[in-house]
């Protein structure tokens, strides 16, 4: 008997806000009010059907996942018969069973066809999916995987990036392109390397630059490998009807699972259906290929209708963010001028490249930071090694090279004996500048992001001197990054008869408010209030493609395609009343109330419009638009490009801290952060992201860090695995908006959900050095390396009396 997991009786349901309160002056919520997310109650009450929510068809099989207790080594045999032996398990599959039948197609990936969902003749971590138990309930299904048993040839394994560059053992023996995306195209297979991938960026000699200079300065940074931790657990069924594969996920990528699968299981487009609900955060965790080839290959190859539900545990094996190291300097001229930057940036993408050639590529182009830098080299690699996959992570890799620029650029300052702050203002690349990689900067205002940060925190204010035990200091950064390039967004809207409107994208709501604001972009075209706009849920059956939810570009991407929409619906009802009374569309307004004819005053309200135009009420309007950004690929040589990204996003965080100097804790006591973001479609969904960007790079900075001892996780569980708490959210924040325009944004606006989350660490790496005298460039910044820092400082100290 199939086991319901979903018992308990739901809370009743809210009734949703769609109707504005009569007495309201004028309840439109359109661009650049301040509306509360159409589903705030839902999501704080928990009465949202998540995914892992929905109904137990019956039949649902459910299963569990043997992994690989080796980091690399051949697969000499899988048993099975013990699993096989237990009531209420149906089959038992390994990677050979589904290798058997998909063949090469069994690996998949964004960058690299190197994926399997169950591994084929070898392991290449600990914690791989080895075989996949199919059991009437998950109990039995979860039970059952540790009665399987594997014989594995060990092979030299790949720990790190120095193991990796000495190339003394390949993770894989080939690296095959999958070519899924148009800026990875250019990739092609090779033999005989880690190297899944390398970026480079030269401008000028910076070698003869950094002889020539003045002051150098120079830093080796690390920012560990973290884990995303939403609070939703990954969560997959998949089922075969009439044919085609239909599979509902926790994913953020629905255009691509569909494109994946549709490859993996050689179907047409049109016999793959993915479905999504909202999820409960994801931070790049339930993007790509994660438990959906799985499922569908299981669902595929046994005819079942077949379920995966992740453990927490399981959750910090599919996939984490890139460990990166960088190896940098940065020099200056007599006069303070930066006329040298050097970056060797290494990023661990564990046994899949997933997305980490993009993120290698997005990431190094950023790599010198938002200066005016005479010359630059950049070498950014994507590196293999035995460990768990590394993939997208809110901030695309940009937090890593940010840690080190800004950590170089502020101990420059202090060379020169420069206020920190002032010095980077002095450098900071303005409106027309253009950026190390060549591309003209727009819509990104650091000057005003930077004072604003300092101004908050009252910069200029003398710091406290402290009891002998607490000692106070603040710290200022920027962080700079490109928008992903080029991408595309879809949208149709429909119309319904009664002045209501049912949009269709693909984005997927992770929290961020996407729902709401892209409802608040269509309004304001539309003169509708933006509450009766209902927005779909992702589905490729009913809703077209988009590229992803990710990198903070649904905004202006998505945004900018559900502007055109709601201009074509515009254009389309004038039409309507146009005809209807024999005047030019031209001499037609739309507004809140209706269609007018200016010279008669002759007013039609949209239902009645509607109505005449098809003769029956509930009748639909429908028109769909598409947005595509474009770029002009950088040189393969120098790394540059006049064109390498459709926006930028500028941010700028400033705090003040004390430093417990017995203990090493580092106490917020004010922590502001700001960010250009064109303009707020939302204000108040705009500081909430700018916050918690904010707070996850609080984490990142102070706790976040996955450990490994011979390529195993040990703190893969949240008792292990340190968090920021309530408590550890700053004495005083403050978000900024600040908004410079970008010309061809849904109203001049960016996206913003990563920005704040880039400056975070060297600003209170930059306020530690203030506080203490000492200079750390390893994260997170544990009350232990604190210590050790404070203790090195004063052994050197007394070495030299």
């Amino acid at each position: 008997m199939t086991k319901n997991l979903h018992t308990t009786p739901r809370a009743k349901t809210p009734p949703v806000e769609v109707e504005p309160a009569a007495d309201e002056p004028d309840p439109r919520y359109g661009v650049g009010e301040r509306r509360k997310r159409f589903d705030a109650l839902g999501r704080v009450r928990g009465t949202i059907r998540y995914t892992g929510d929905e109904g137990i068809a019956p039949g649902t099989v459910f299963v569990g996942v043997h992994r690989s207790t080796m980091p690399h080594a051949r697969i000499v045999a899988v048993h099975t018969e013990a699993a096989l032996e237990i009531d209420g398990v149906l089959e038992v599959v390994t990677g050979s069973d589904l290798y058997k039948v998909l063949g090469d197609r069994i690996y998949t990936g964004p960058a690299f066809a190197d994926q399997p969902c169950l591994a084929v003749d070898k392991t290449r971590f600990v914690g791989e999916a080895v075989a996949a138990v199919l059991a009437t309930d998950l109990a039995t299904a979860r039970s059952a995987v540790d009665e399987i048993s594997v014989e594995y040839e060990e092979l030299p394994p790949v720990y790190d990036v120095e193991d990796a560059l000495r190339g003394d053992s390949f993770v894989h023996e080939e690296l095959r392109p999958s070519s899924v995306f148009a800026d990875l195209a250019h990739l092609h297979g090779v033999r005989g390397t880690n190297v899944a991938y390398e970026y480079r960026q030269v401008l000028g000699d910076s070698a003869a630059e950094h002889a020539r200079a003045a002051t150098t300065v120079s830093a080796t940074t690390w920012a560990p490998p973290t884990h995303h931790v939403p609070i939703e657990l990954p969560s997959t069924t998949a089922w075969v009807d009439s044919g085609r594969l239909e599979l509902l996920s926790t994913t953020q990528t629905p255009s691509y699972v569909r494109q994946t699968v549709s490859d993996l299981l050689d179907l047409p487009l049109s016999r793959v259906r993915i479905m999504t609900r909202p999820l409960g955060g994801s931070f790049g965790c339930k993007m790509y290929d994660r438990l959906e080839p799985l499922a569908a290959a299981l669902a595929w190859t046994t005819g079942r209708r077949v379920r995966i539900d992740a453990t927490r545990e399981e959750a910090f094996l599919l996939t984490t963010r890139h460990g990166a190291e960088v190896i940098g300097s940065m020099s200056a001229d007599a006069d303070g001028n930066i006329v040298a930057v050097s970056s060797d940036v290494r990023y661990d993408t564990g046994a899949f490249a997933d997305v980490g050639p993009r993120i290698a590529a997005k990431s190094g182009l950023v790599a010198p930071g938002p200066y005016r830098i005479a010359s630059v080299d950049v070498r950014s690699r994507c590196i293999y090694t035995n460990k768990v996959s590394a993939g997208p992570f809110r901030g695309f890799g940009v937090p890593q090279v940010t840690w080190s620029h800004e950590t170089l650029v502020d101990e420059l300052a202090r060379e020169l004996g420069e206020d920190p702050y002032l010095y980077r203002r002095r450098h900071l690349l303005r409106e027309g500048d253009i950026a190390t990689v060549g591309t003209k900067m727009h819509s990104a205002d650091f000057l005003t992001c930077i004072d604003e940060v300092t101004k908050a925190i009252g910069w200029d204010k003398p710091t406290p001197q402290g009891d002998g035990r607490w000692v106070h200091g603040k710290g200022v950064a920027v962080g700079m990054k490109a928008v992903l390039t080029p991408t595309i967004a879809n949208a149709t809207l429909n119309l319904n008869q009664d002045g209501s409107a049912t949009l269709l994208i693909s984005t997927v709501d992770m929290g961020q408010g996407s729902d709401t604001i892209m409802s608040q972009i269509a309004g304001e075209v539309l003169c509708l209030d933006s509450r009766r706009i209902h927005v779909v849920r992702a589905d490729t059956d009913a809703t077209p493609y988009d590229t992803i939810t990710a990198g903070s570009r649904s905004t202006y991407h998505t945004g900018n395609a559900v502007r055109l929409v709601a201009e074509a619906m515009r254009t389309k009802l004038l039409g309507f009343a146009a005809e209807q009374w024999g005047v030019p569309a031209r001499e037609l307004v739309l507004d809140a109330r209706g269609v007018t004819h200016k010279k008669s005053d002759k007013l039609v309200t949209l239902p009645e419009l509607v109505r005449a135009k098809f003769g029956a009420r509930g009748a639909t309007v429908t028109t769909s638009e598409n947005f595509t950004s474009w770029w002009v690929p950088y040189d393969h040589d120098t790394g540059l490009s006049e064109k390498v990204t459709e926006h930028w996003f500028a941010g700028a965080a400033a705090v003040r801290i004390a430093v417990d100097t017995y203990t090493g804790r580092i106490r917020t006591q004010h922590l502001a952060i700001a960010g250009d973001v064109g303009r707020a479609i939302n204000p108040t969904l705009v500081e909430q992201q700018l916050t918690g960007a904010a707070v996850m790079g609080i984490g990142h900075t102070l706790f976040d860090e996955l450990v490994f001892d011979q390529g195993q996780i040990t703190n893969a569980t949240l008792l292990d695995y340190q968090l920021p708490s309530i408590k550890d959210v700053p004495e005083k924040m403050t978000p900024i908006i600040v908004e410079s325009a970008h010309r061809e944004g849904p109203f001049g606006a960016k996206g913003v959900g990563e920005t704040t989350i880039l400056p975070i660490a060297p600003a209170y790496a930059g306020a530690v050095r203030d506080a203490c005298g000492v200079r750390i460039t390893t994260l997170p910044l544990t009350p232990e390396r604190v210590l050790h820092h404070l203790a090195a400082s004063e052994n050197a100290r007394k070495a030299k009396r």
